[in-house]
Parts: C-alpha cells; sequence; structure tokens
C-alpha cells in the first residue's frame, strides 16, 4: 500500500494500493540490436549514429522533418535500411534539464520539446531498469508494462522493412532484450510486452505461443490494421494470432498511433486538435472488435485500449447495443454476435486512462471491472511523480475495492499476474 502525497509518499491522507501501470513506455538501448541479433544479422540490423540536426518539426500526425547541418546539435538517430527511422526526441524521453538537481519533485515539464537528444541528455529512469523501477516506485507504481518506442508502437518499423527475414530476427530479437534483459532482474516489476511480425500471422502466433511459454501475457498490435496496408480482423485473415492469444491467454494491447494515422481534421489543423482527437482510432477500433464475432468464436481474447482514455466508452457501448437491437433486419449483426455487444465488451475489453474526471464519474456504465490505470512515464503526458495526487484528485471518492480494481487488480487479471507479480500460468 501507499500513502498519498503531493508526490511521493509520507502523510496519511490516503492509503492506495501500489499501482500496476498498463501503459509506459521503453527507450530501447543503443546496443539492442547489436548484442540481441544473431551475429549473421547484425551488420544489417538497426543501429544507433549521432547526427547533427539543427531543427525538427511535425509533419501531418507522428511524423517529423530533420534538419541535419554541420551547425545542428549532436542527436542520436536509429538507422535501418539505410535510413533514420527514428531519432531521440526531449518530449518523448525526459531530459537531465528537466530533473534539476536531480530532484524529481522539480521536474519541470517545460523542457520536454521537440529538442533532439542523445542518450548522454536522458534522465537514467528512461533507459536503465533499476533506475525506472525506483523513478515509478516513487510515484506509488509497483509494475510497469512498457510500449516499444523505436520500432513504434506495433512495430510498424519492421513491416515496412525491404528484408522480411532480417526483419523478423529483430523482432526476435527485440522481444528476447525485452523479457531477459528489460524485465529479467526486475522481480517482476517490469512486465514484457512483445512484437509480433505483422506481415505474417502465422508467424506472429508462433512468436506468441514462443513468448507465453517464458511468461509473457501481452503482445502490441494496430487498433486499425488496413491503416497499414494490412487485412481487417473482419477478414479471417488475423484467426492464427487470435487464436494463440486465446489459447495461451494473451492480451492484445492496442495504443494510440499504433495506426500510423491519427486522427486530424485537415492539413492545415493545429497538432493540438490531433492530440484531442487521439481517442477516435480506439472508439472504431472497439467497434470493430465488437462486431466482428472474435470475442463469442474466442472466449479467452481480451484486448486493451492503452493511453486511449475511457470518456468515450459509455456511449459506444450504449451505441453498439442500440444497432444490434434496432437494425438487425437488414445487417443480421445476429449471426456472428449472438448476444448484445456489451455482454462482450464486459467479458473482453480494457480501458486505460491517465488523467480523465469524466470517465471515472461514468464508472458505473463503463464497468468497474474494466478500467486500469497508467502513468505514461517517460513522455509529456505522465503524471510522475505526482501520480498519487492525481490519483486521490479523481478517485479519492471512490470505495477502497473499486479503487483497488482501478490501480491494482483489473491489470493484473489483464496480464495474468498474482498480487506478488508472479505469472498464473
Amino acid at each position: 500500500m501507499t500513502d498519498v502525497t503531493n508526490g511521493t509518499g509520507g502523510t496519511d491522507v490516503k492509503v492506495l494500493p501500489k499501482i500496476v501501470s498498463v501503459d509506459d513506455h521503453v527507450v530501447e538501448p543503443a546496443h539492442l540490436f547489436t548484442s540481441w541479433l544473431p551475429a549473421k544479422w547484425r551488420e544489417r540490423g538497426p543501429r544507433i549514429e549521432r547526427k547533427l540536426i539543427a531543427g525538427v518539426r511535425t509533419v501531418g500526425t507522428g511524423a517529423y522533418e530533420l534538419d541535419i547541418s554541420d551547425d545542428g546539435a549532436p542527436a542520436d538517430c536509429w538507422l535501418y535500411d539505410d535510413q533514420i527511422v527514428y531519432v531521440h526526441k526531449s518530449h518523448v524521453v525526459i531530459p537531465k534539464t528537466a530533473i534539476p538537481d536531480g530532484d524529481i519533485l522539480r521536474f519541470d515539464k517545460s523542457k520536454m520539446d521537440l529538442q533532439c537528444i542523445t542518450y548522454d541528455d536522458m534522465w537514467p529512469g528512461c533507459i536503465e531498469p533499476k533506475a525506472r523501477i525506483a523513478d515509478l516506485a516513487a510515484c506509488g507504481v509497483d509494475a510497469s508494462l512498457g510500449f516499444p518506442t523505436m520500432p513504434r508502437f506495433c512495430g510498424q518499423v519492421f513491416l515496412e522493412a525491404t528484408d522480411r527475414e532480417l526483419a523478423l530476427a529483430c523482432v526476435k530479437a527485440y522481444n528476447d532484450w525485452m523479457v531477459e534483459e528489460w524485465c529479467g532482474d526486475s522481480d517482476g516489476h517490469l512486465v514484457p510486452l512483445c512484437l509480433v511480425p505483422l506481415w505474417d500471422p502465422q508467424l506472429a502466433a508462433a512468436e506468441i505461443r514462443r513468448n507465453a511459454a517464458r511468461g509473457v501475457r501481452a503482445i502490441t498490435f494496430s487498433e486499425i490494421p488496413p491503416h497499414l496496408g494490412l487485412p481487417s480482423i473482419h477478414s479471417g485473415h488475423w484467426d492464427p494470432m487470435f487464436e494463440a492469444c486465446d489459447e495461451t491467454m494473451t492480451t492484445v494491447c492496442m495504443h494510440i498511433g499504433s495506426s500510423s494515422k491519427m486522427p486530424i481534421t485537415s492539413a492545415d489543423a493545429p497538432i493540438a486538435v490531433t492530440a484531442t482527437l487521439t481517442f477516435n482510432n480506439a472508439m472504431a477500433s472497439l467497434s470493430d472488435f465488437l462486431f466482428s464475432g472474435l470475442f463469442p468464436k474466442y472466449p479467452n481474447l481480451r484486448v486493451a485500449y492503452s493511453e486511449g482514455q475511457i470518456g468515450w466508452l459509455p456511449y459506444v457501448i450504449e451505441r453498439a447495443d442500440d444497432v444490434w437491437a434496432t437494425h438487425d433486419g437488414w445487417m443480421h449483426t445476429r449471426k456472428t454476435v449472438p448476444e448484445k455487444p456489451s455482454t462482450y465488451y464486459h467479458g473482453h475489453v480494457f480501458g486505460c486512462f491517465f488523467r480523465d474526471f469524466h470517465g471515472v464519474k461514468s464508472l458505473d456504465e463503463i464497468g468497474v471491472d474494466n478500467v486500469t490505470f497508467e502513468t505514461d512515464y517517460p513522455h509529456t503526458d505522465t503524471t510522475w511523480p505526482h501520480t498519487l495526487k492525481y490519483v486521490d484528485q479523481m478517485m479519492g471518492h471512490l470505495p477502497d475495492d473499486v479503487v483497488y480494481k482501478i490501480l491494482r487488480g483489473n491489470a493484473l487479471r489483464m496480464l495474468s499476474l498474482n498480487d506478488d507479480l508472479k505469472v498464473i500460468n
């Protein structure tokens, strides 16, 4: 249990359960692929190069243009297939300059901007497992599920690669690093989240089973695969992967941005418009799953909407039930979805939030068993290091058993963990 304070513990305002955060972000080390790829692939695998970058700007949604110049500042870039696929930026990873004198309670989020940075510039908790555990423990977090950074949120970098054999080796190397290095010595405080080879559902199923055998119970996937040029979940194409998830109790985690196409109203809309609408793809994805027939077909299939927030859930569930009840005469939905969509939502879906007062007010409609919590460390949306303060503001009025479910119990169930953070087989 953890005491709520203005940041890190110390008073007895309210005792909270230790948090299991279902959405944080790893920052892959420069040695990942040189250490974990088989020797035959290392020369051609992803690698870090330090470039001089004079400027960076957003282009559309989730894309950036770089000005590389001799007058620029050093920045560490990931190269793969002879092109820059990612550059480290200080709005994605906390720079040391944001923590004056190493005092996390003085964290200055204004220092998280679009500047490109090197590994030397990063706050240690971003890149070192033991420092990460310490940082999260300081804000009441007991365990953390970490989404990828360099490969993008569901491994799109490897989907887009030209050499599929090398790409598969990279996916496996990433997963080996995740399980054995990032999470290996964490005593369960860092929870593995693995990639799948998105271009082949049979290979994806094999990788799910390989990792499930060593305790992995979560993969990352795209909210809307057709946005990546892939078949939809209605096509049957993904059934081998979903069957493997059903068999191994592996949760399908879909992070905002995992479709490489974020909601936008116009090309000239401010980036703040897209940031406000980030839940839209999650809303569309949930509609897909509720009417796909996958939940009746795979009774153990679980999906999680990471960083999508939860305030939108009640209406989507209500609307789906109304469509199911009203339009079956011409939609014939009940052939694939024999029960109301809300029935399947409550048994298969997890929402996730970090700041959503409206969502908390709507728990009766959302379902207290369907809600999980995150800190989004080390991104700019993070509530760290004042997470407990936010929790108390949003949930201080709720019964203890409900708070336990939101902060810990539902996440343990979602990830098949017991209260000691050990995998339930």
